[in-house]
Order: C-alpha cells, then sequence, then structure tokens
C-alpha cells in the first residue's frame, strides 16, 4: 500500500507516494530532537515573526492551495478556499498572542516565593485526518511552533499533496529545520514513532478506533496525548426558535463539506410544534443541490472523499433502514461517475437501531421527533460521544441554560458550529480529549515546571 492522490470528482490516480524507509524516519527524529534543545533558547517572538511568514505565503498560495485540497478529497472549491482563510486566521493569532500564553503562573503559598513556568515538551507526532487537510495541520502546528515543540506529520493516506505542500511552505518560510517533517508513515511505523523516546507527545484527529489505537500505544510509553475523534452532534430545536434564523442554517448545518466533518450537526431533535417545518426545510434544501465537479463555482455539494466512505456510508443507511429507519428523502444512485451520494432524511430511528450511537460522516439527516425540552436534552446526551451540539431559541438566556445540560466539549447557540483561532476545540467521552486551538489548546503540551524559594517569601 501507498499514499495515493485519487481525485473522488473522476476517481483518477495522480499521484502516489511509498512509505518512508527506516533511514527516512531516525532523521527526522533526529532533526526534532536537536531543533527541540535549540528552542530552548530562542525568543517567543522570534518563532512569531516566521508564523507571519508562513501566513503570507499561505495568501500568496491560496488559490493551488485550494485546488489540491479540492483535487485530493473532493470538497467544493469554495469550502477549500474558506479553509486555506482560516488557517491564516490561525497562523496570525498565535503571532500576535501566543507568548501570551507562556508567562509564568505565580502561586500563593506560605512556604515560600513559588510560580511555576511554561515549557516545551519537546517532538511531538500528530497524526491528521483527510476531511480538512490543511486546516487540522494549521491548527496543531502554530500553537505548538511558539511553545517550542517540532513536529512529525502522519497525514491522511489520500490527501498525501496537501502534506507535502503545507511542509513545503513552512520550510520555505525560514522555519528552522524540523520545525516541520511531513512522513508517509504506515501503521505500523505509527506505533514505532510513538514508541521512540525522542517522540514526547501525540496528537491525532481521526475515528473512534484510530484514535484507541494511537492512545493506547501512548500510554503504553507513556506519552502524553491529545485525542479529537469525531461526533454524532445533536441539534436541538426549541419550541420558541425564530423560523427564519432556522431557515438560515439548514440545510447547511448538514451539507457542508459535504456532511464530512466531526462537529457537523448529525442529529436534529425537535418537538411536535416545529417537526414538519424542520423536514419540510431539510427536504428543500437537500432537493436544491447541484451536484458535480467540485472546482466548478456552481456546484453546491461535492462528491464524498472516496469510494470506501461512500460504501462504508451507504452501508450504514442500508442497515438502518432494515432496523425500520424511516425515509422520508434521498438514498437513490446518483448518476455521476464520482463518489456522490444522494442528501438522505431519516426518522422512526429507535435506541436499538444501529445508527443510533454512530456517527454518519456524509449527507445524512438524523430526525428526532420528541415531546419535550427535558426529553430532548436526554436524547442529545445519550451518545457514547460529546463532541459538539447546537440549541437553537429565540431566547437566549434560556439555550444558555439548555447549553450548560449538555453532555459535549461545544455547544453553539443559534449558530451552526464554527472554529475560530481563539475558541477551544473538543470533546469528552468518545469524542476524545484534550483541547486545540486558544490558549488551552497552545498548553496542551508543556511541562508545567513548579520553581520555589524558601528562603523568599
Amino acid at each position: 500500500m501507498t499514499y495515493k492522490s485519487v481525485n473522488p470528482y473522476t476517481n483518477e490516480i495522480f499521484q502516489e507516494y511509498d512509505f518512508a524507509t527506516p533511514d527516512a524516519i531516525e532523521q527526522p527524529l533526529q532533526k526534532t530532537t536537536q531543533l527541540a534543545a535549540e528552542m530552548l533558547t530562542q525568543s517567543y517572538q522570534a518563532r512569531e515573526e516566521i508564523l507571519t511568514k508562513i501566513s503570507h505565503l499561505f495568501s500568496q498560495e491560496r488559490q493551488p492551495m485550494a485546488e489540491i485540497m479540492t483535487r485530493e478529497m473532493g470538497k467544493l472549491l469554495t469550502e477549500s478556499l474558506g479553509e486555506v482563510d482560516l488557517c491564516i486566521q490561525i497562523l496570525d493569532y498565535f503571532a500576535l498572542h501566543g507568548h501570551e500564553f507562556m508567562d509564568d503562573v505565580t502561586l500563593k503559598s506560605n512556604f515560600g516565593k513559588s510560580y511555576y513556568t511554561k515549557q516545551a515538551l519537546g517532538p511531538i507526532l500528530m497524526c491528521e485526518p483527510w476531511n480538512f487537510p490543511l486546516y487540522q495541520v494549521i491548527r496543531v502546528f502554530a500553537p505548538n511552533f511558539v511553545v517550542g515543540n517540532p513536529m512529525i506529520l502522519k497525514h491522511a493516506s489520500n490527501v498525501p499533496g496537501s502534506a507535502e505542500m503545507a511542509a513545503d511552505i513552512i520550510r520555505r518560510s525560514g522555519a528552522p529545520e524540523g520545525s516541520l517533517i511531513n512522513l508517509f508513515l504506515n501503521y505500523e511505523q505509527v506505533d514505532e514513532v510513538i514508541a521512540d523516546y525522542r517522540i514526547k507527545a501525540v496528537a491525532l484527529t481521526g475515528s473512534a478506533r484510530g484514535g484507541r489505537s494511537v492512545a493506547a500505544a501512548a500510554g503504553q510509553n507513556l506519552k502524553k496525548s491529545k485525542m479529537e475523534l469525531g461526533g454524532n452532534d445533536a441539534f436541538i430545536i426549541l419550541d420558541d426558535v425564530d423560523k427564519k434564523e432556522l431557515a438560515d442554517v439548514i440545510p447547511g448545518a448538514r451539507l457542508y463539506n459535504a456532511g464530512q466533518v466531526c462537529t457537523s450537526s448529525k442529529r436534529f431533535i425537535v418537538t411536535e410544534q416545529n417537526y414538519d417545518y424542520l423536514l419540510e426545510l431539510l427536504e428543500q434544501g437537500f432537493k436544491s443541490v447541484k451536484m458535480g465537479d467540485p472546482l466548478n463555482p456552481e456546484t453546491t455539494l461535492a462528491p464524498l472523499s472516496s469510494k470506501r466512505a461512500k460504501d462504508k456510508l451507504q452501508k450504514q443507511v442500508d442497515e438502518a433502514l432494515v432496523a425500520g429507519a424511516k425515509l422520508v428523502y434521498g438514498n437513490q444512485p446518483v448518476d455521476l461517475d464520482g463518489q456522490f451520494f444522494m442528501p438522505t432524511i431519516l426518522t422512526d430511528i429507535s435506541k436499538d437501531n444501529p445508527i443510533y450511537d454512530e456517527e454518519l460522516f456524509g449527507p445524512v439527516a438524523q430526525v428526532y421527533l420528541v415531546h419535550s425540552e427535558e426529553e430532548a436534552i436526554a436524547l442529545a446526551n445519550d451518545s457514547t460521544y460529546g463532541l459538539g451540539s447546537v440549541v437553537f431559541s429565540s431566547n437566549p438566556e434560556h439555550a444558555d441554560e439548555v447549553a450548560r445540560k449538555i453532555e459535549a466539549g461545544m455547544t453553539f447557540i443559534n449558530s451552526t458550529w464554527v472554529s475560530l483561532p481563539e475558541l477551544p476545540f473538543g470533546g469528552i467521552n468518545a469524542s476524545g480529549y484534550g483541547r486545540e486551538l486558544s490558549a488551552l489548546g497552545q498548553l496542551a503540551f508543556i511541562n508545567e515546571h513548579l520553581i520555589t524559594n524558601h528562603s523568599v517569601h
């Protein structure tokens, strides 16, 4: 097996990359270890200046970066351009604020003058997914680069060109050699790198299955880890919802990136008062999509990332229907060569239905009818996942009360999910642990080094 760039719209293989050799792995381990020691004597401001240079390069190469993402994993070009813009925001944010998060923290103690200083851990292995090929890399790279943690990147096997482009731009920015090194690793090699004494921490975004494997390897080797493992996010519509506000975000809440977003709304939970209206909004929106070439600005729904992804989603829908789910719209073959999946709406999903507690990674909306607000909250929390959630209500204060009762890492009120550099991103339970972005993300992989002086009070 090799890393392959396969266009999911044309099914064309346009680039292949071999797995890394043992020598190709050893050299980056040496370089990142050496750089980690050198970074201890560098100022945060110097690294922030490099982030600004990387941001400028991203701006200059915005179009080709967007095009390689679209060609490799199929997302709409407009979405790819937006992803590059988000990367620029993240780079600029940590270039401006990164040093602020590294200030020492004074502690009150009768023992003596006490504080803890924040120190880099050292080389990090990051394993990233295909659905946001550049954003996933930059949201880990930018804050950790400020801290002084060099990184080895193991990207998804279907977006190698995006990984190479990101690493190349970082090299050309003047970042020290070893700041981010892209390696085409197989699963066995990933375990070997995690076990290497020079790797100090592991960050992974991916499936719960992949997270369990990597977290187990990290734990076995006593390495700090951070996991973002997808979700089955609830979208709660309260009785007093502003229908116009709701219409503005449906069906985009489910169809953005062809539904291949860990934080996209997958379970729409609504009472009888707005049930028919929600189904009408979803069906109207789903019927209006235009499938086609994702490089064409007139296309509104892209193909899924691969045949494997499409087959898996179809299997889940088929099993859900056999188990009693009702098909309201969709689930028809698409007469196009690419990996397109017709937007689909399912209702009447019982607790024993296999998709009740599964993540459906694609344009499939599950709609649940409940009879009270309390039932809506209980249903939202009845999941092994716990990443994001949404609450819609015309009463912001009441919506806030509901949000506090949801078991999730993030809740968005009167908005679909967002990712911004100043907001922490992450989940709980089977959705993982730890946070990325914001100060919390930057401080995920540091040593909180206590220093206390009994001679000074």
